[in-house]
C-alpha cells in the first residue's frame, strides 16, 4: 500500500532528494513534510476552520458592526462577503504547501530571499502573538468563571481588584492565575506536537457548533422570539453614509483571517491532495463565518428580553446564568473553542516564523514558548479594554501589512515562478534564492511601499487626524491598498530589473504535471 500511494501522489507532489540537512537554513520543523506523512482529509480541514471560527471574536464581530450602525443583515452580508474576499488569498498560498510540503517561512524564502524571509515570517508572527494573548485572555476569563461556579470564594481568594501598577489594574488575582492556567494548557498542546493539535480540532468543531445550538435554542426558547435586533432598520439614512462604515468594516472583516492567507502553507503541507485542502476550505471557512456570527446576533437579541439588556459578550451572557451545571457547560465550551482556534491560528505559524531565523536554535515548541511569553507581554487585558478600536485599529491596521506580503507572494508563485519551486534551494546558503547576501531587495522595497501607502493614513491615537492626510482614504481600503501595490511593483521590478543569476527561473515554465 505504501507504493501504491507514493505512485499515487506523485502527480501532485514534489518531494526532497537533495540531502540539504547539513544546512543552517534547515530543521526537522521547517523542512518539508514526506509525501506519505502527508494524511490531512478534507474533513480534517473543515474542521480546523470550523473550530478556528467559532471563537469568541467571531462571535462578536457581527455585534461590533451593529454598534457602528448596521442592521443585522447588513452586518451578516459584511462577514461573509469580507471572508469570501480573503478565501481567494488563503487558496492561492495553500497551493505551495500542499506541493511541496513547506511551511509559510521557508514558502517566502523564494520570493524574499533566505534572509529576507525573516521580514514577513517576523511581521506576521508579531501579530500573532497579539492574537494570542487576547484569545488566552478571553480563555483565561472562562476558566475564572468556571472555578468561580464550584468555588464561589474563588474571586477573591487572593484580594479584589489591584490598584496599582496601572499596567495590571483593574483586575483581581485570581483573574490572572485563570489566565495563566489557560496560557499552560496551550503550551502543553503545542509541546506535543501537530498530530495533537489535529486530533483536538476533529472534536471540539463538532462539539463546540453542538453548543453554541443548544445555546441559541435555549434563549429563543426563554425570550419567546428574536429581539428588536432582528427587526431593525438601516440607520444611515443615505447610501454614502452606509458606504463609510462599510468599507473600513470590509477591511476588518478581511483583516481577520489576513493572517492565515499568509501561512495557510503551515497546514496544508500536511494535505493528502490539493483537492482536501481546497474543498475543506472553501466549504467550511465563509459558511463558518457567518452561521456562527448569525447565532451571536441571535443570542444577543434574546439577551435583551431575558435579561432587560443587551448582552454580546458570551462569557458575561453565561456569567448571569443561576444554574452552576448551564455555567460550567457553556464555560467548558468557551474553552474549548478558545483553544482549538488559539492553537490553529496564533502559535502555529509564529512558532515557524521564529524558527525560521534561527533554525539552529529555535524548535517549532520553542518558537510556541517564544510566542506564548510575547503574548503575555503585550498584555492582552489592555488590547481588549477599547472595544470600540478592534475592528478599524486592530483588525484594519494590521491588515494593510500582511495584505502587502500576500501581494509579493501571490505575484511571486503564480506570476514569475508559474507555481514551479527548486525545493532544495530554499534550504541552501547558496542558491537561486540567495538573491544579495540572502535579501530580494525587489520584495522589500514592494512590501514596504506596500505597507507606506496603506498606512500612511492611519489616525493618530487621541488626536484624531491622520499620519499624513492626504493618505486618510487610502487607510479604509488598507488590505486592498497593501495588496495590489505591493503585487504590481513587485511583478514591476522582477520583469524590469530581473535577478541575473536565476533568470531561468524568472521566465514562464510549462508545468507538466498540471498543478
Amino acid at each position: 500500500m505504501a507504493a501504491e500511494g507514493h505512485t499515487l501522489y506523485k502527480p501532485d507532489f514534489v518531494e526532497l532528494e537533495e540531502e540539504v540537512s547539513d544546512s543552517p537554513l534547515w530543521n526537522k520543523d521547517l523542512a518539508p513534510v514526506p509525501i506519505l506523512k502527508r494524511n490531512w482529509t478534507t474533513y480534517n480541514y473543515a474542521a480546523l476552520w470550523i473550530s478556528m471560527a467559532h471563537c469568541i471574536p467571531t462571535y462578536m464581530l457581527a455585534s461590533s458592526l451593529i454598534d457602528l450602525g448596521m442592521n443585522w443583515w447588513q452586518a451578516l452580508v459584511t462577514i461573509l462577503l469580507g471572508n469570501i474576499i480573503v478565501l481567494a488569498p488563503i487558496l492561492l498560498n495553500s497551493h505551495p504547501g500542499t506541493k511541496y510540503g513547506i511551511p509559510f517561512p521557508v514558502f517566502a524564502r523564494a520570493s524574499y530571499g533566505t534572509t529576507g524571509s525573516n521580514l514577513p515570517a517576523i511581521m506576521r508572527a508579531l501579530v500573532a502573538c497579539g492574537w494570542f494573548g487576547i484569545q488566552a485572555w478571553i480563555g483565561g476569563e472562562a476558566v475564572h468563571t468556571l472555578i468561580r461556579v464550584a468555588w464561589p470564594g474563588w474571586q477573591t481568594l487572593l484580594g479584589d481588584k489591584i490598584q496599582t501598577p496601572a499596567v495590571v489594574a483593574g483586575h483581581s488575582p485570581t483573574e490572572y492565575i485563570s489566565f495563566l492556567l489557560f496560557w499552560l494548557l496551550n503550551i502543553y498542546i503545542i509541546y506535543r506536537g501537530m498530530d495533537l493539535l489535529r486530533r483536538v480540532e476533529n472534536w471540539a468543531a463538532p462539539f463546540v457548533l453542538v453548543m453554541a445550538t443548544v445555546l441559541m435554542v435555549w434563549v429563543l426558547w426563554k425570550a419567546k422570539g428574536l429581539g428588536a435586533i432582528m427587526h431593525g432598520e438601516d440607520k444611515f439614512g443615505s447610501f454614502g453614509a452606509f458606504w463609510k462604515v462599510f468599507i473600513p468594516s470590509l477591511t476588518g472583516m478581511i483583516g481577520y483571517w489576513s493572517t492565515l492567507s499568509l501561512n495557510m502553507p503551515d497546514f496544508t503541507r500536511f494535505s493528502r491532495s490539493q483537492r482536501d485542502q481546497t474543498i475543506g476550505q472553501t466549504v467550511a471557512l465563509p459558511a463558518t463565518m457567518l452561521v456562527f456570527a448569525a447565532m451571536g446576533v441571535i443570542i444577543t437579541s434574546a439577551s435583551a428580553i431575558i435579561f432587560g439588556r443587551t448582552i454580546w459578550d458570551p462569557v458575561q451572557l453565561v456569567g448571569q446564568f443561576t444554574q452552576p451545571v448551564v455555567v460550567a457547560i457553556s464555560m467548558f465550551t468557551v474553552v474549548v473553542a478558545t483553544l482549538s482556534v488559539n492553537i490553529a491560528a496564533n502559535v502555529v505559524s509564529p512558532a515557524n516564523d521564529f524558527a525560521n531565523a534561527f533554525p539552529r536554535l529555535i524548535t517549532f515548541r520553542l518558537g510556541g514558548l517564544i510566542t506564548g511569553i510575547l503574548g503575555i507581554v503585550m498584555q492582552p487585558w489592555r488590547l481588549l479594554a477599547n472595544p470600540s478600536g478592534y475592528v478599524f485599529q486592530w483588525l484594519g491596521g494590521y491588515s494593510g501589512g500582511l495584505g502587502s506580503i500576500a501581494g509579493v507572494l501571490i505575484v511571486d508563485y503564480w506570476l514569475i515562478r508559474r507555481k514551479k519551486l527548486e525545493l532544495p534551494d530554499l534550504y541552501k546558503t547558496r542558491g537561486v534564492y540567495t538573491y544579495a547576501g540572502g535579501w530580494n531587495w525587489r520584495a522589500v522595497a514592494a512590501t514596504l511601499l506596500g505597507c507606506a501607502l496603506a498606512w500612511g493614513g492611519a489616525p493618530l491615537l487621541g488626536e484624531g487626524r491622520a499620519l499624513i492626510p492626504a493618505l486618510r482614504p487610502l487607510y479604509d481600503y488598507a488590505w486592498f491598498v497593501g495588496l495590489f501595490v505591493s503585487g504590481s511593483v513587485y511583478l514591476a521590478l522582477m520583469k524590469g530589473a530581473p535577478v541575473s543569476d536565476t533568470s531561468g527561473q524568472l521566465e514562464p515554465v510549462p508545468d507538466p504535471e498540471g498543478v
